[in-house]
């Protein structure tokens, strides 16, 4: 039963939706038509061709000379519609089995196009890029993004909302390039059966971009507020006859694991099956099933350094949690004040319902084995829907257990959602666990003068044995975001003493966190400088029963950015923390340093400084000092790339703290180094050192990736820890696993 101040919540809670719902009535009476709000309404017709072209990287094949010829692209910076630097040329055709876009991007000095990214699945921040943008279901409210550099890297994305994408989405999809005279041409097919759309749809949302990076020059052909997203698109029409096939995939794999320990010593060898399977339900709704889970060959986290006393986060990195993620986010939690320099990505992502990591992992963090599982996703009509049921395989002093997780949301008003969602299991004790919440977000896009209010608001409540009361976490964020000019943002979030989400991922209760920022950009028209900001960020957590936990302010004095991609910035930073229990900051075998009780009060600047990466070599360096806490810090934080050719690239990052403190002095060093090699566009060599003098171990991650074609993998990959115990300066193994792993998709 929920008592009389859960009660006022809901009641809260019911007063806000009402309020967003009263506020787009309104809208619905201001300009609603995308050219009425700045957004050309733009449209072609894409072509059906009876025979595919060759996937090659060239333009000579004769269905091209069928296409529409598109050209009318404009920069979205550092001109807002301003004509491009250089020229661009699309064109888009299909067959019953696949969409076809072939881009030619004229370039007048073809040598020095960027392309230091060689590997599949990676980001393209300093490439020179081909975007594509499409909206299936042309409702402007969700999207799939399609990214190629010079090598032909694929990289993928799914908007989350209107207007953020999750980069560790993947589908199968091809693309080949190459350089041609004064171009570069990109050739992509997107399968249909890669994609979710309902076949009696025949106009798609449809958007393209394009990156120069040694200019840092983006173009699009439709933007708004000097970006593009699904909200912000032209359209794709002529779309029948498509064939989805009968929508089933199955993806067998096979994993020789061999895991040793060397004090004590000790070896296990082991050879497993796994199974996922696709299926479309519907053209929109997908159930897939997956037996005898493997995530031997995930890529290892990157190391961090903890100098706070709350509890660090760690992101999904596994395929089979990644895919359709979006549909199980609530609450916008996660965006709420992402950007915000006063915060740290563990406080953003406080109280989340549904953490998928937690899923498959011991308390102690220890893989556990998912037997089977099975998930529910897509969308039906005005409904995103995503479920997910897990059956987790014992662990020590914990049972196997069956995991469930339901997510449902429903498209409403003009871009706004409303919808609820239901957890129950706990994957680390034996203890029953349930969370029940519902969330709304608001989303009006017809501001006008290219302005637009985001907004949400939530309620959920956990149930757990012996934990009465207290057991929720409600809160809401608005935004007025923008590329130019002033920007705006507020949060707050309330998470309760008893709030207990087992399955999701808390770090600090108690508390109520709000936060806020302000800033304006300006970008100027000519000279080296492109974009100047300036702005303050803050984060105030009070303790529920009273008074201050921590605070944080960051004067963002100055951030400017060149037309080279090289930037500069300045930053004072205002820290007030109440320490309420002594807590550990060092710990060596001789040794403890604890921050005792009491209130704190100290100030840090900071200076940093980057080159654009898209230089053969470039990197950043960044210099901290100031208070902290009863004595000072110094923190030095640098990183080098060198991007040799298309063939190899490799990073150092070293962060280092030199902590003077009257209860004892320490430093604290976290380096790694990363090198990539591609032998071929199929075939990479990736290698990830990491060492902290912390846990003084060094961590050695090297995998050998064969890639023949998008949805077939080989692995090969060693992961090697070596420590040393004595801190004498000599290390000695500690653990190692090799495996080998083959995966192949069927298509059906």
């Amino acid at each position: 039963m929920f008592d009389s101040h859960v009660n006022s919540k809901i009641f809260l809670l019911g007063g806000m939706l009402l309020g967003g719902i009263a506020l787009q009535q309104l809208s619905l009476a201001q300009e609603s038509e995308l050219q009425e709000r700045g957004v050309e309404a733009k449209s072609f017709r894409a072509v059906k061709v009876a025979s595919a072209p060759v996937l090659d990287g060239k333009l000579d094949d004769e269905v091209w000379q069928q296409a529409e010829r598109i050209t009318d692209f404009h920069q979205s910076r550092p001109g807002d519609h301003a004509e491009p630097s250089e020229e661009t040329e699309l064109y888009v055709i299909y067959t019953e089995d696949a969409l076809y876009v072939a881009a030619r991007m004229y370039d007048s000095n073809p040598e020095l196009i960027s392309a230091p990214t060689i590997r599949h699945g990676q980001g393209l921040p300093f490439d020179d890029r081909l975007v594509i943008i499409l909206d299936p279901f042309n409702q402007g409210r969700a999207g799939y993004r399609f990214e190629t550099n010079l090598n032909g890297v694929r990289h993928d994305s799914l908007y989350e909302t209107p207007t953020s994408f999750r980069l560790d989405w993947n589908t199968i999809w091809e693309t080949a390039t190459s350089i041609d005279g004064k171009s570069w041409v990109a050739e992509v097919e997107i399968p249909f059966k890669s994609l979710p759309f309902d076949p009696r749809l025949d106009t798609w949302g449809f958007n393209f971009g394009r990156g120069i990076r040694r200019r840092n020059e983006e173009m699009s052909w439709v933007s708004l507020d000097r970006t593009y997203n699904p909200t912000i698109m032209g359209e794709m029409s002529g779309l029948e006859g498509m064939n989805q096939g009968l929508g089933l995939d199955i993806v067998p794999s096979f994993i020789g694991l061999r895991q040793r320990s060397f004090s004590p010593s000790a070896s296990d060898n082991s050879l497993q099956p796994s199974l996922d399977a696709f299926y479309r339900l519907t053209p929109s709704l997908n159930a897939a099933l997956t037996v005898n889970t493997d995530f031997s060959a995930v890529e290892v986290d990157n190391r961090q350094v903890n100098l706070t006393r709350f509890n660090l986060f760690f992101p999904e990195k596994r395929d089979f949690f990644l895919n359709d993620s979006d549909l199980f986010q609530f609450g916008d939690i996660s965006r709420m004040a992402a950007g915000n320099n006063a915060t740290g990505g563990a406080s953003r992502e406080n109280a989340r319902p549904y953490f998928s990591r937690k899923l498959g992992l011991a308390a102690d963090g220890s893989p556990v084995d998912i037997e089977y599982g099975g998930r529910i996703s897509g969308r039906v009509g005005r409904f995103n829907i995503g479920t997910l049921a897990i059956r987790q395989g014992e662990s020590e002093n914990v049972a196997a257990a069956d995991m469930l997780v339901t997510r449902i949301s429903a498209n409403v008003l003009e871009d706004s959602r409303i919808g609820f969602i239901y957890t129950n299991g706990d994957p680390t004790s034996n203890v029953d666990n349930s969370v029940i919440g519902a969330d709304f977000m608001y989303v009006n896009n017809d501001l006008g003068a290219g302005r637009r209010l985001q907004s949400n608001v939530f309620f959920q409540q956990s149930d757990t044995p012996r934990l009465f009361g207290d057991d929720a976490s409600y809160g809401f964020g608005l935004a007025l975001p923008a590329s130019e000019g002033l920007r705006t943002r507020i949060g707050y979030k309330v998470v309760e003493d008893n709030f207990n989400p087992a399955m999701g991922f808390v770090n600090r209760t108690n508390i109520e966190d709000l936060t806020a920022d302000l800033g304006y950009t300006y970008f100027f028209e000519n000279g080296l400088i492109q974009t100047a900001f300036a702005g303050i960020d803050l984060q105030r957590v009070n303790v529920i029963d009273g008074g201050l936990q921590s605070e944080v302010v960051a004067f963002r004095l100055l951030e400017l950015e060149s037309n080279t991609r090289d930037s500069i910035r300045l930053t004072y930073v205002s820290n007030k923390e109440v320490v309420r229990a002594p807590f550990r900051i060092y710990r060596d075998p001789s040794r403890e340093v604890v921050i005792q009780p009491g209130s704190y009060e100290f100030d840090e600047q900071e200076f940093g400084i980057s080159s654009g990466g898209q230089r053969k070599f470039s990197g950043s360096f960044s210099y901290k000092t100031g208070d902290f806490y009863n004595g000072t810090r110094e923190n030095v934080n640098a990183s080098f790339t060198w991007n040799q050719s298309r063939y190899f690239t490799a990073t150092i990052r070293s962060d280092w703290n030199d902590i003077v403190l009257p209860q004892g002095s320490f430093i604290t060093r976290l380096t790694s180094a990363n090198s990539q090699i591609a032998f071929s566009p199929t075939l990479y060599w990736i290698s990830l050192v990491q060492y902290d003098n912390l846990s003084e171990e060094i961590g050695i991650n090297t995998r050998l990736q064969w890639i023949p074609k998008a949805g077939q993998e080989a692995f090969i990959v060693l992961n090697h820890n070596m420590q040393d115990w004595d801190r004498d300066n000599t290390f000695h193994s500690a653990r190692s696993d090799l495996s080998i792993k083959f995966r192949y998709t069927f298509r059906f």
